[in-house]
Parts: C-alpha cells; sequence; structure tokens
C-alpha cells in the first residue's frame, strides 16, 4: 500500500506552500525547516522545544540528514491535518511519519534526488481535563506518555528522513473516530509493543482523524470509572463514531452479577447506549484471540462466553460487529504456532537496551503483529460495507487473513524506545 502523499518537482516546492487557511479554531502553524520562508516560522537546529520554546525539536534529537527525530508543538486539545514536505536536493530520502505515542500515520514516503513529496494526515490531540476539577484517572504506567498533554509530536524516521516544512491547521470538524479498548488496542509508547489501534490511522484519509482512547488493563465498566467514556463523550459530536473492543480484562472478573451476559452484556450496552443517544455510530469488534496453541497445533479458545455474548447484544441492538476473534482465530492457524511467534512480543534477551531475560509474551503484539491485526479491522469495515468505508484509503488492496503478510515485507521503522515492562492485562 503506497503513502497518503503527492510526489512534485524542486521547481513545483514553492507552489505547494500555500495558505493553509484556518477551521474549526482557526489556529494555523507553518514551520520551515530548511530555511527562511516568507510567512514560516524559520527552525534550525537551536530551535529545541521547551524552556521557554512552544516548539522545535524534541527528546533530544535535531535533524541531520541520517537519524530520526522528534517535532513538538504546544497546541490545545483539538483535531488537526498537518501537511509535511519531505525530500532533499541532493539525495534520494525515505520517511516515515508517527505521530504521538507511536501513532503511524505514513510509511515509507520516498523522494529521488531533487523530488519532494507532500504528506497530509490528520490528529488528534487531547489532555486530561474534563471539565473544572475533574480529570481523567490514568493509570501510573500512562505518566509521561505523549497521548494526554497540550502538545503534538511527531516523529520522523527511516533512511535520510529529510523534512523540509511542517504546515498545521485545526479543524474540528473532521469526523473522529474513537477507539476504546485494552491493551491489545492501546497506543504503545515504546518498542516493541504495539496495539491494533495505533497502525489504524495509517490506514485512513486525512478527511477522518482517529482518537485512540484504549489503554492497558482496561475492561468495559473500567473504561467508565476510569473516566475515559465520560472524557469521549465531552469530544464527540454527532455523526462521529466509536469502535468498541474489550474482552480480554472482562472475563477475569468474578462474583455475583459479573459473568459474559450479564456485567459484561450490561457494560457494553452502557457504551454504546451513551453514544448513539448523543448521534454517534457504534462498531462492536470482538476480542483478538491470544496465541494458545494445544499439543496438537490446534488453536485454543481463551475468551469463554465474552465474544458470544458481543455478538449477541450487537444483534439484538442492530448494530454492526467486526468479528476479529474469527478472523484472528484464521489468521493464527494460517501461521501455526511457531511461525506466529513472530507476531508477538517473543525476542531473546540482549534484543532491546537493558533486556536482561527473554521476552515471551502471547498476547500482545510487536509491531508486524499490530499491522496485521489492524489490517483485519480495516478488512472488516470494508466487508460490511459500513459508512464508515468512505474513510479507508482507496489503495487499500484488502487482506485475506488466511493468507497474511510475511514478516520481512513490514518494514516501518522501529521508534528509539523501547520497555521491558509487560502492558496491563494479558
Amino acid at each position: 500500500m503506497r503513502p497518503f502523499y503527492r510526489i512534485f518537482g524542486l521547481l513545483s516546492l514553492a507552489a505547494a506552500a500555500v495558505s493553509c487557511g484556518s477551521s474549526g479554531g482557526g489556529d494555523d502553524y507553518r514551520f520551515d525547516l530548511a530555511g527562511s520562508k516568507k510567512g514560516y516560522t524559520a527552525v534550525t537546529a537551536e530551535t529545541v522545544y521547551g524552556d521557554g520554546s512552544a516548539y522545535g525539536y524534541d527528546l533530544g534529537t535535531v535533524q541531520n540528514g541520517s537519524d530520526g527525530f522528534f517535532f513538538s508543538v504546544d497546541l490545545p486539545e483539538g483535531s488537526y491535518v498537518v501537511t509535511t514536505v519531505t525530500g532533499s536536493p541532493d539525495t534520494a530520502t525515505d520517511v516515515t511519519i508517527k505521530s504521538e505515542s507511536r501513532r503511524i500515520m505514513a510509511a515509507n514516503v520516498t523522494t529521488a534526488p531533487g523530488g519532494y513529496a507532500e504528506t497530509v494526515f490528520a490528529v488528534n490531540v487531547r489532555n486530561r481535563v474534563i471539565s473544572e476539577g475533574d480529570s481523567v484517572r490514568i493509570n501510573p504506567r500512562e505518566i509521561g506518555k505523549l497521548i494526554w498533554d497540550d502538545k503534538l509530536t511527531l516523529e520522523f524516521s527511516g533512511d535520510n528522513p529529510s523534512v523540509r516544512e511542517i504546515r498545521i491547521r485545526r479543524d474540528d470538524s473532521l469526523p473522529t473516530v474513537f477507539i476504546a479498548g485494552n491493551s491489545t488496542v492501546v497506543d504503545e509508547g515504546s518498542e516493541p509493543w504495539t496495539g491494533w489501534g495505533q497502525v489504524f490511522p495509517l490506514f485512513t484519509t486525512p478527511e477522518v482523524v482517529v482518537a485512540n482512547y484504549a489503554e492497558s488493563g482496561q475492561a468495559a465498566n473500567t473504561f467508565v470509572s476510569s473516566r475515559r467514556f465520560d472524557k469521549l463523550m465531552t469530544k464527540m459530536k454527532p455523526g462521529d463514531w466509536l469502535i468498541i473492543e474489550f474482552g480480554h480484562n472482562d472475563q477475569k472478573q468474578q462474583g455475583e452479577g459479573k459473568g459474559a451476559y450479564e456485567s459484561f452484556t450490561h457494560d457494553l450496552k452502557y457504551l454504546a447506549d451513551g453514544f448513539r443517544d448523543a448521534g454517534g455510530n457504534v462498531v462492536f469488534v470482538t476480542p483478538v484471540q491470544r496465541r494458545h496453541f494445544d499439543a496438537d497445533g490446534v488453536l485454543m479458545h481463551t475468551h469463554g462466553d465474552h465474544p458470544d455474548a458481543m455478538r449477541k447484544l450487537a444483534a439484538e441492538e442492530g448494530l454492526p460487529l467486526i468479528d476479529l476473534t474469527e478472523m484472528t482465530t484464521r489468521l493464527y492457524e494460517a501461521w501455526g504456532p511457531q511461525k506466529s511467534i513472530r507476531a508477538f512480543v517473543h525476542y531473546p534477551a540482549g534484543t532491546f537496551p537493558g533486556q536482561e531475560s527473554d521476552l515471551e509474551d502471547n498476547t500482545h503484539f510487536n509491531p508486524y503483529g499490530g499491522y496485521q491485526i489492524a489490517k483485519c479491522v480495516v478488512q472488516g469495515i470494508v466487508e460490511q460495507d459500513l459508512p464508515l468505508k468512505q474513510y479507508i484509503r482507496a489503495d487499500f488492496e484488502g487482506f485475506d487473513p488466511s493468507r497474511p503478510d510475511a514478516p520481512e515485507d513490514y518494514r516501518i521503522p522501529a521508534t528509539p524506545f523501547s520497555s521491558m515492562n509487560k502492558p496491563l492485562g494479558n
């Protein structure tokens, strides 16, 4: 799948740098990372974010023509259309763009020497505030992540990630796709952990923005009690979408009234009713399978009745449902017990800095695995002909879980942060 960008020659570069205008909140920002262009803010190697500067190179990096770098801008929460111009007058470039906590916005944007590419995508920026004196109750592991602050952080990586311009325009009129889920969905800030929700924006057009509210360890009821749903509801508008995937952690809840057809069904209905009553559209997604094979190499179903409870409620409420449980069953069985390891966080000691022991996790995906699961979700949207399909990029070629992509074909550069701490939940 080709990145969402436009190639143009050196002489066309000035014409591409037209005024972005303003929409939604009127915020409009233009940064020139290559020189001093009229109407743009010049950025040099000394332009560092923080210490009184509301924009600049961040996290100890700077653009040097070979290594990746981060660029941050203080912004109020909202939705933003970002346009980047990448390329070099002298060398070929290959740039992958991520936002916030490793959301993949564009992959492998290539240019020949003297050529330039304009890439457009939409990013959601948010903070924890719900109302005066009230805020989202985040987990300790979320402190310091790039998803609960009043700034936009962009990561540029690849083979010679040369960036000339960054233009940012606020547009809160964009339809929003909210995602509610757990650690299999979350925007993970560190390698090699990857939720499918942070890969999903790679497949959407700039006419929609993805707001991934999923978090490690969450269940449908704790998504409410941690005030994530309340926060989400302060930002939704009629016509927006909410994709809901729970089940991994819900199935562990024990006690009176707990269970797939009791508390889990009640909690899902609460989320769906609240969003629909406000004029939104809801899509259920059954939980992804765990990588559990028996001695004969047959995949074991570990979610009990929770996928069926979700299917039952969707049918009763007339809600669309993407059966990710069934799709990932086909996906894992196509891989088999051994090859499926390549999609999960299985790495020998010493693979990452400070990794003293082996990582062996059969629930959480690595980047390649998260990419394959995201393609399953996108395929589900397309197969069911949901109205949301209009925001899936036209160059999405479809995906058959029974015929997964080869791991060696996945070549999105890694973010230079890693963590050996397992996500909450399993």
